[in-house]
C-alpha cells in the first residue's frame, strides 16, 4: 500500500507537471518574411500571402489567421482561392500545385493542405508544356485554367486536380502564357495573353478562338473592364493600351498606347486595375511605369482619375497588389490590426512587460494617437471569418529597440501584434543625418506626382543610435533605453509637449588605466541647445559611457530612483533623482585587447556601404531633375552599380559552431546581467539595498547600497561598498541573477508591493541567491516556483525553484539560429517571443493554460455555393458586383485629392 501510494504521488505530479508545461508555438507576429505571392477572396473577404520558404498565410478579421507550410523547400509564386468555396490553390517554383481548404473542426476552422498535383503534357511533349506560368480560378468554382511556359492552357478540374481528358487549348508556340482573364459577363469567354503581346479570347464551350488582339509590346497584365466592352492590357515598356472585344477579329483595330510617364524609356507596367464609377471616368490603378533612368529604383503604384494622378511612392518592392472597392462601408477595428513592418528599422532587442496598469495603458494610447493623425481613421476593410478567441485576460507590452533609435509600444495582449506608441532617441543628438537625404521629397507640380507611402527604411543614416536595451517600470512611468554608443537615456511619460535640454554625465568606465586605447566609433554629439519633445516618454538625464562602447546590461529600480548600466568595460550606478554617478567599477582584463576594439561585422560593413550610396544616388537627383542624355546615362550607371551592391548582400543565413570554451576567451570582462535586490549581504539579520552583477568570464560583483532616508533622499549622496566577489569554478558566463525570499519566490519587482500586486518577500528565513551560468545545474527535489532558461542550444528548460531541478525540456529554436536565441524575452505567464526572421515573431507558450493563439472559424457566404458555369457570376477580382459604389468612390476621390489616406 505504500508503495501504492507513492506511485499515486509521482502520477499526481506528473500531471501537474503536464498540466502547467506544454510547449506550443502558438502564433507569428510581423509581416512574413520574403513574400513573393498575394492571393484574395472578395467572397470570403481573405487575404493569402505566400513566400520564397513555402509558407502560405492567411488573415480576415483581426485575430482570424491561418498558417499552412508546403513540405516542398519552394518559393510559393502564385495563390488563388476558389470563388465562393473554401479552397485555395498555390503554384509552387517546382512546378507542383497544391489545394488547401478550410475545414471546421470542433467549431474552428483549421488550414489543410488536401491535394497536390503535377501538370502532365502529351506523350512526348517538351518540359516547357507543362510549365505552368499562369493559373485562373473559374468562376463556377469547378475549372481551373492553367497557362504554361510553352504557350499551351489546360483545363483541370477541382477539387480533385484531374485533367479534361483532351481539353488544352492553344497549339502553336506563341512564346509562354503571360495571364489569363474570365468574362465578367459571360464566364464561357476567357481572354489569353501571351509573352510576346498576343492576346486570344477562346470560347471554353465551343473550343475556339473569337478574337485575337494582336498587341506589338511584350505583355505583362490584362483586365477585361466590368461591361465587358474592353481589355485593357499593360506592357514592359511602360505603356498600356485599350482593345474593343466583339467581332472576329481586331487585326484592323489601332493600337491605342498611353504611356504615362513617357518621353523616356520606362519600366514595365506589371499590374493594370480599372473600375468604373457611377458618375464619370473610371479609377485606373497601375504599378511600375517609372522613367527608368530617372526613377527606375522607384516602387510605386499610380491612381488616375479623372484629372486627379498620384504615384503612390512605397519604401519596398511591390510584389501584388489587389483593391478593395467596398473596405470603408465595412465594419472592423480601426487602424492595421496585422501586417505592420515590425523591422521598418531593424529589431536590435526586445523587452516585455507583463500586466500594464490602466492608466500607463490609456497615456500611451494617447500619446500614439497624436502620433498617427495622417492615418486613415477608416476601418480595417478586410473583415472575413468570425474571431472566437477569449479576451485578452490582462494588457501585456513588447517594446522593440530598432537601429534607428527608435522604441516601438505593441500590444502583445492577443494573437494581433498592435502598434500603439513610437518613441525616437534621436532628437536628443546630432547625427549624420542630411537633410536633403530624402528620396521621398517632393514639390508643386513635380513629375511624377510622387506620394510617400509606408515606413520600411533598413538602412540606419548613424548606427551609433541602435538601441540595445530597454527597461520599463509600468507602475512609475519611468523608462530607460540604451544604445550602441555607450549611451543611457532616463526618460519620464509626459502628456504635454515640453522644451528641454538633456545633459550628459560622462561616466569614465577604464578609470583612467593606463595603455588602453579605444578604436571604434565615437560618442554622439548631444544638442546643447534646448529640444522640443512631444507627449510620451521625454528624456530628462543622460549617461554616456566612455570609451563608448555597446551597453551590454541594463536594469531599473523606480524605487530607488536608480539606473545600472554595464558594457564590455565594466558597470555603473547612477542617481536620475540627483543626477548623479555613484558607482563606476572597471571590469576589463588585461587580455582583452578585442573589448577596445569595437569591430563591426561584415553585414554592418554592407549596410554602410549601401547607406553611403543611397546617398549619393538621392543627392544626384536633386540636381538631375531635368533628365537629358549623360544625366540618364550616369544614374543608370550609378543605379547598376547599387544593384550589384544589393546582390552581395544576399548572404548565407548567420551559422554559429557551438564549441568548448577555453579559459583565454576575450571579453571575460564583458557584464552581462545586473540586478537589484534588497536582502542580507553583511549579516543575516540586516537587509539593505544592493546590486548585483555578473560578467562573461563568470565574475559576481555584489554592492551594499545605502540608501538615505525618504525625508532626506534628494540632497544626503547615496553611498555604496563592496560587499561581495565570486567567481564561478567553470568561469562560464552569468547570464542571470535572482535573489530568492524565505519562501523560496523570487523578490518582488520595484512598486509591486505597493501597488498591492505582490505580497512582501519573507524576510525571516534565509535568502538564497540563483546564479544563472552557460552551465548546466543539476538537483534532486522538485517545486513549485519555475525558472524558464532558454540554452545557447535553442532548448527551453523549466527549472524548479529553490532546488533548481529541471523539469521539464523543450527544443525551441535551431541551435544555428544565432538571432533567434539572442532575440527571445520570456514573459511571467509562461510565454516567449523570439524573431524567425527579420520581420517577424514566433511566439510560444510553456502553459497549458495560458495560451494565446488565432481561434477562428470562416464559412461559404450563404447561397454561395458551387454552382455550374452557366450563370455563374466571376470573382477574380473584376466581378460584376450589384453594390452602389458612390459613396466609395466618393472618398477614394477625397484621398487623392490630399486628404486622409
Amino acid at each position: 500500500m505504500k508503495r501504492f501510494r507513492r506511485h499515486g504521488q509521482e502520477s499526481q505530479r506528473d500531471r501537474l507537471k503536464q498540466e502547467l508545461f506544454q510547449f506550443n508555438k502558438s502564433v507569428e507576429h510581423g509581416f512574413p518574411h520574403q513574400p513573393s505571392a498575394l492571393g484574395y477572396s472578395p467572397s470570403l473577404q481573405l487575404l493569402a500571402i505566400g513566400t520564397r520558404t513555402g509558407a502560405i498565410k492567411l488573415y480576415g478579421a483581426p485575430g482570424v489567421e491561418f498558417m499552412g507550410l508546403h513540405d516542398e523547400n519552394a518559393a510559393v509564386t502564385q495563390v488563388h482561392f476558389l470563388p465562393f468555396q473554401l479552397e485555395l490553390v498555390t503554384l509552387l517554383d517546382d512546378n507542383s500545385l497544391h489545394m488547401w481548404t478550410l475545414r471546421a473542426h470542433k467549431g474552428l476552422s483549421e488550414l489543410l493542405e488536401i491535394g497536390r498535383f503535377t501538370l502532365t503534357g502529351p506523350p512526348g511533349a517538351p518540359p516547357s508544356v507543362t510549365r505552368v506560368t499562369s493559373v485562373l480560378a473559374h468562376s463556377s468554382g469547378e475549372l481551373l485554367l492553367l497557362g504554361t511556359e510553352g504557350g499551351h492552357v489546360f483545363v483541370v478540374e477541382v477539387p480533385g486536380f484531374r485533367d479534361v481528358p483532351e481539353d488544352y487549348i492553344g497549339r502553336r508556340n506563341l512564346e509562354h502564357v503571360e495571364t489569363l482573364c474570365e468574362s465578367p459577363v459571360d464566364p464561357n469567354q476567357v481572354v489569353i495573353g501571351y509573352g510576346r503581346g498576343l492576346m486570344v479570347v477562346w470560347d471554353l464551350e465551343g473550343h475556339r478562338a473569337v478574337q485575337h488582339i494582336p498587341a506589338t509590346q511584350q505583355l505583362e497584365s490584362m483586365w477585361w473592364t466590368e461591361d465587358g466592352g474592353h481589355i485593357l492590357s499593360s506592357h514592359s515598356d511602360g505603356s498600356y493600351c485599350r482593345w474593343s472585344v466583339g467581332g472576329e477579329s481586331s487585326r484592323d483595330e489601332e493600337e491605342k498606347s498611353d504611356i504615362p510617364y513617357g518621353h523616356f524609356p520606362c519600366k514595365a507596367i506589371s499590374k493594370i486595375i480599372q473600375f468604373p464609377t457611377a458618375e464619370g471616368p473610371p479609377f485606373l490603378f497601375f504599378s511600375g511605369g517609372m522613367p527608368r533612368a530617372s526613377y527606375g529604383d522607384r516602387h510605386c503604384i499610380s491612381v488616375i482619375h479623372n484629372k486627379t494622378h498620384v504615384a503612390l511612392d512605397f519604401t519596398s518592392r511591390i510584389i501584388d497588389f489587389f483593391v478593395i472597392r467596398d473596405g470603408p462601408m465595412c465594419t472592423g477595428d480601426p487602424g492595421t490590426p496585422y501586417l505592420v513592418p515590425l523591422h521598418s528599422s531593424a529589431i536590435t532587442c526586445s523587452h516585455h512587460v507583463s500586466a500594464i496598469p490602466l492608466k500607463l495603458w490609456e497615456r500611451l494610447l494617447a500619446a500614439g494617437q497624436l502620433q498617427s493623425t495622417h492615418y486613415s481613421k477608416k476601418p480595417w476593410p478586410i473583415t472575413g471569418g468570425q474571431n472566437l478567441g477569449h479576451a485578452p485576460p490582462q494588457r501585456d507590452l513588447l517594446l522593440t529597440g530598432h537601429e534607428d533609435g527608435t522604441v516601438r509600444f505593441w500590444d502583445a495582449s492577443g494573437v494581433c501584434l498592435y502598434p500603439m506608441y513610437k518613441l525616437s532617441t534621436a532628437g536628443v543628438f546630432h547625427t549624420d543625418t542630411d537633410p536633403n537625404d530624402n528620396m521621398n521629397q517632393s514639390s508643386e507640380g513635380e513629375w511624377p506626382p510622387f506620394r510617400k507611402v509606408g515606413c520600411f527604411d533598413p538602412y540606419s543614416d548613424d548606427p551609433r543610435l541602435g538601441v540595445q536595451k530597454i527597461h520599463l517600470c509600468k507602475y512609475s512611468g519611468y523608462l530607460t533605453v540604451a544604445g550602441t554608443a555607450g549611451q543611457i537615456l532616463v526618460l519620464e511619460l509626459n502628456d504635454e509637449a515640453a522644451e528641454q535640454t538633456v545633459e550628459a554625465k560622462v561616466v569614465d568606465l577604464l578609470q583612467g588605466q593606463e595603455g588602453f586605447r579605444w578604436k571604434g566609433h565615437t560618442r554622439l554629439d548631444v544638442r546643447e541647445e534646448p529640444v522640443l519633445f512631444p507627449p510620451g516618454f521625454q528624456p530628462f538625464a543622460l549617461v554616456q559611457c566612455q570609451p563608448p562602447a555597446v551597453v551590454t546590461a541594463l536594469t531599473l529600480h523606480s524605487e530607488w530612483k536608480l539606473v545600472a548600466f554595464g558594457t564590455s568595460h565594466g558597470f555603473g550606478l547612477y542617481d536620475y533623482q540627483q543626477r548623479n554617478t555613484v558607482l563606476v567599477k572597471c571590469t576589463l582584463n588585461p587580455s582583452d585587447q578585442l573589448a577596445m576594439e569595437g569591430p563591426l561585422s561584415r553585414v554592418k560593413s554592407i549596410k554602410k556601404s549601401l547607406r553611403q550610396s543611397f546617398r549619393r544616388i538621392r543627392r544626384s537627383r536633386v540636381s538631375l531633375r531635368k533628365p537629358n542624355v549623360n544625366n540618364a546615362a550616369k544614374l543608370q550607371e550609378a543605379n547598376a552599380r547599387l544593384e550589384a551592391e544589393l546582390a552581395e548582400m544576399e548572404l548565407a543565413p548567420v551559422q554559429r559552431k557551438i564549441e568548448a570554451r577555453s579559459s583565454d576567451d576575450s571579453y571575460t570582462g564583458l557584464v552581462r546581467t545586473l540586478y537589484f535586490a534588497d536582502t542580507f549581504l553583511s549579516d543575516s539579520s540586516h537587509n539593505s539595498a544592493s546590486l548585483w552583477a555578473g560578467t562573461n568570464g563568470g565574475s559576481v560583483f555584489a554592492y551594499m547600497i545605502r540608501m538615505p532616508s525618504v525625508e532626506h533622499r534628494a540632497d544626503e549622496p547615496i553611498s555604496t561598498h563592496p560587499a561581495k566577489e565570486i567567481q564561478l569554478m567553470h568561469r562560464a558566463p552569468v547570464v542571470g541573477i535572482v535573489v530568492l525570499d524565505g519562501h523560496g519566490s523570487p523578490l518582488p519587482e520595484p512598486l509591486e508591493v505597493a501597488h498591492d500586486l505582490a505580497r512582501s518577500p519573507d524576510m525571516q528565513a534565509s535568502h538564497h541567491l540563483l546564479v544563472v551560468s552557460e552551465e548546466h545545474s543539476r538537483a534532486e527535489d522538485y517545486g513549485e516556483s519555475g525558472l524558464v532558461v532558454l540554452t545557447n542550444q535553442g532548448d527551453l528548460n523549466v527549472v524548479s525553484l529553490p532546488s533548481v531541478k529541471i523539469q521539464v525540456q523543450h527544443p525551441c529554436i535551431r541551435r544555428e539560429d544565432v538571432s533567434g536565441i539572442a532575440s527571445c524575452v520570456f514573459t511571467k505567464q509562461g510565454h516567449g517571443f523570439y524573431l524567425i526572421s527579420p520581420s517577424e515573431f514566433e511566439r510560444f507558450s510553456l502553459s497549458a493554460r495560458n495560451v494565446v493563439e488565432p481561434r477562428s472559424l470562416v464559412e461559404v457566404p450563404p447561397g454561395r455555393r458551387r454552382a455550374p458555369p452557366d450563370g455563374a457570376s466571376a470573382d477574380n477580382g473584376n466581378a460584376r458586383r450589384d453594390t452602389d459604389d458612390a459613396e466609395v468612390l466618393k472618398e477614394i476621390q477625397k484621398s487623392l485629392e490630399g486628404e486622409s489616406t
